[in-house]
């Protein structure tokens, strides 16, 4: 029972991270403190998709779901939770080159509009 659950919690886990990842660059905007983790796990999420590699969260959560008695799973947390979703023909290499431009043109919008508006607050205020 204990397995599954942190099986569970590492595929919320993984969830979360993609989210920070896309779109961490709006916590930026509240909070500077937050940009240089971001920076990095933008580059790590990058260089995942480029690159065709599998997160560690992967192999730990297939592991957990072995211990738990449950069938994992070959390939990647992309390949298995989000593939049949966004991509029902199957995963290329193409398309994760265009996952992690996506990833690097969202931040690069979202960083712009994070410079723009926090020097607009200190024009403001002057």
């Amino acid at each position: 029972m204990i397995f599954r659950f942190l099986a569970d919690a590492v595929v919320l886990l993984h969830v979360a991270y993609i989210l920070f990842v896309v779109f961490g660059a709006l916590l930026v905007r509240y909070r500077a403190v937050v940009a240089w983790p971001h920076i990095a796990a933008v580059l790590w999420g990058v260089y995942v998709a480029a690159m065709a590699r599998v997160c560690p969260l992967t192999p730990l959560e297939v592991a957990l779901r072995g211990r738990a008695g449950q069938v994992g799973y070959h390939g990647g947390f992309v390949e298995h939770y989000l593939l049949p979703v966004l991509y029902p023909g199957g995963l290329t290499r193409g398309i994760l080159a265009a996952e992690a431009v996506f990833v690097v043109v969202v931040n690069v919008a979202l960083y712009a509009w994070v410079w723009r508006a926090r020097r607009r607050d200190r024009l403001a205020a002057r």
